[in-house]
């Protein structure tokens, strides 16, 4: 979904990055329930708690777009579960607990089970597998994601050739999301992808933004990036991640399908039914900044394109 913000903040007046970063380590005694340990280790399931991504490498395609502040980031989250307002998941999801964290994997694969976060991030050797993945998001801001390749972690369940889609769910519990309690959504939020979209070098695992830990309110401990769809197809909290043969719910397709289909590529020629899809303003960019035009698939569309050869893309929106 494209949201189009204006918060009226002249450039000059966010915070700069290091500035706020100094003043998240005065706080983190306090926020540090909403952290999870660093995952630079592969050794052990709890990591610094300082919550720091060490060497974090430069993903060779990442856009050379200025990127927003950890800030906005962190500030300005679609994260239904702990409230639908904007400021909401920075305001509530101190309540997520993402120790112990644990995964099913279950449908069309050799490996099943539950696995626990160690279990999935370890075999990864994240030391030398962890990227900084600066991309645009769809609504329109550009965050420096760290993580690493989505066909990493599901190539790990050895998928069977009657895979054909893959569907993530969020975490489903009232005690520490207070916006499941209202019937905004079917819960628990679900997403879902072709496999070769899934296994596309441009999906992504974020663990983490800034080089921190992921805070709980941007999908902690992990969340699926996919830069070239509508931010809610990256699916956050992950708890489910399920092989398919046939195409899965998702949760906004599910709430509104003539408004939501379950391709979700930004698409600037297909207008939402009740605006316009063809301009946008960078979040943090102040009240009169200027539009700017939006590009196929978000501006990625030299490298995913042939995924959707011989699709109509006015009709599977």
């Amino acid at each position: 979904m494209r949201k189009k913000l204006d918060l009226g903040i002249k450039p000059s007046e966010i915070t700069p990055e290091g500035a706020y970063m100094n003043r998240r380590a005065l706080l983190a005694a306090a926020v540090a329930a909403g952290l999870i340990p660093s995952i630079m280790s592969c050794e052990a399931a709890t990591l610094p708690a300082s919550g720091e991504l060490a060497d974090v490498k430069k993903w060779p395609d990442s856009t050379t777009d200025k990127a927003n502040t950890f800030q906005d980031i962190t500030t300005y989250n679609n994260f239904y579960e702990f409230g639908t307002g904007k400021s909401d998941p920075a305001a509530n999801a101190h309540t997520l607990k993402t120790s112990p964290w644990s995964v099913q994997v279950s449908g069309e694969a050799a490996k099943t089970g539950t696995f626990t976060l160690e279990d999935i991030l370890k075999p990864h050797s994240l030391e030398e597998r962890i990227y900084r993945h600066r991309c645009v998001e769809a609504w329109s801001m550009v965050i420096p994601w760290d993580g690493f390749p989505l066909a990493d972690l599901l190539k790990r369940f050895e998928p069977t050739s009657n895979a054909k889609y893959v569907q993530f769910v969020t975490l489903n519990d009232r005690t520490q999301m207070p916006g499941v309690r209202y019937p905004v959504l079917e819960w628990p939020y679900r997403e879902g992808l072709t496999m070769a979209e899934a296994m596309h070098p441009l999906a992504f695992v974020a663990v983490g933004i800034y080089g921190k830990v992921l805070p709980n309110q941007n999908g902690a401990p992990l969340r699926t990036v996919l830069p070239w769809k509508y931010g809610f197809k990256s699916t956050k909290s992950i708890v489910r991640i399920h092989f398919t043969d046939r195409q899965p719910q998702t949760s906004w397709n599910m709430a509104a399908p003539q408004e939501y289909g379950f391709y979700s590529n930004v698409n600037p020629q297909v207008d939402h039914p009740r605006w316009s899809q063809a301009s946008e303003r960078r979040l943090g960019g102040g009240l009169f900044a200027a539009r700017i035009p939006t590009q196929m698939f978000n501006g990625y569309a030299d490298q995913v394109a042939s995924l959707y050869t011989g699709l109509d893309l006015r009709k599977n929106f």
